[in-house]
């Protein structure tokens, strides 16, 4: 068994998926099918030919549309993808049912090598963020460099406001939850969320609610919504409890790619105290910090994430340059 096997994975009907989701003008979304796995992969097309390669991971309860903001602004600058996560946006779960962080790190390992697109500047959010850093760490060959946005790795004292979340692993509370909101309206889901995740609600556009109301009603209509949250909760979960080589602080010890980190100050997920862990973890890293920014950085501020991923693809260039012998 491979470093990125589950030995947890179970068998789980094939279900097809239901509305597909939004596509922004100028966005293309493709459906990839894979051994075991089937991923809905959205992307923008680059202004020029030959831009660096970008994959973008959401994080858990997100999608691919996360990072339609960001790709836009990087348009002149790079190829972006981003994949929906299996289970996720318009990915149907994986043919074996694995949520784990190393389930997902696997599925994008198959995408890199089949799509051989790689090495490819990475880039994870929350969960994304320690799917990445696994990925980063287990085939350096296939990242160039690794962007980290509010990664979720181990906390010791995690925030208590974290700890709801969190409560989604345990078994039979996502069902209850279900339950016992089934009358509350996409509305008041979408608020709640919102106010988790960013910094500042208040900086979405009346448009930006509303079309975040239309995707998670779509999301509530799959009969596999609350389980896959369910499991990709207790993935993240027993990913803060591996020890050794399999830890998430241990593999990113072993990460090579420049890295860049970026944390929100308003945090409510990941506390902005791992900012300093992190950034003496990776050997080759940078730390940007934002001080009105939550959970979703590319989605509160894309401007600043997207100015300090250039800079990090530049200055990679410029490495790459000046190691290279002269003839």
């Amino acid at each position: 068994m491979s470093s990125t096997e589950s030995p947890d994975a179970r068998i789980v009907p094939v279900v097809p998926p239901g509305r597909p989701s939004r596509v922004s003008e100028g966005e293309e979304v493709r459906t990839v099918t894979l051994p075991g796995v089937t991923l809905a992969v959205r992307s923008r097309p680059p202004r020029t030919p030959g831009l660096p390669p970008v994959l973008c991971v959401h994080g858990l309860g997100g999608s691919s549309q996360n990072w339609s903001a960001l790709m836009e602004l990087l348009a002149g600058d790079a190829a972006c993808e981003a994949l929906d996560l299996p289970g996720f946006g318009d990915s149907p779960p994986a043919d074996d049912g694995d949520c784990s962080i190393t389930g997902f790190a696997r599925s994008v390992i198959r995408y890199l090598d089949a799509s051989e697109r790689g090495p490819v500047h990475l880039v994870g959010n929350s969960m994304g963020g320690a799917i990445a850093t696994r990925v980063a760490a287990v085939r350096p060959d296939l990242v160039r460099t690794l962007t980290l946005i509010s990664p979720a790795l181990p906390e010791l004292r995690p925030q208590r406001t974290a700890v709801p979340t969190a409560l989604l692993a345990l078994p039979g509370v996502a069902s209850l939850f279900a339950r016992m909101t089934k009358e509350w309206s996409p509305e008041r889901r979408t608020r709640d969320v919102l106010a988790l995740c960013y910094g500042d609600p208040g900086r979405v556009t009346s448009e930006g609610f509303a079309l975040a109301v239309a995707e998670y009603e779509r999301r509530l209509e799959l009969p596999y919504f609350w389980d896959v949250m369910a499991r990709s909760a207790r993935g993240v979960v027993d990913a803060y409890t591996l020890g050794g080589q399999h830890s998430l602080w241990r593999q990113a010890e072993r990460v090579l790619a420049p890295t860049l980190l970026v944390y929100g100050m308003r945090d409510q997920l990941v506390s902005i105290r791992m900012a300093r862990r992190a950034n003496r973890t990776f050997r080759d890293s940078r730390l940007l910090t934002l001080v009105e920014a939550g959970h979703v950085a590319m989605m509160e501020d894309p401007d600043a994430v997207a100015r300090a991923f250039r800079d990090l693809v530049a200055d990679t260039v410029t490495a790459d340059r000046s190691a290279s012998p002269r003839g």
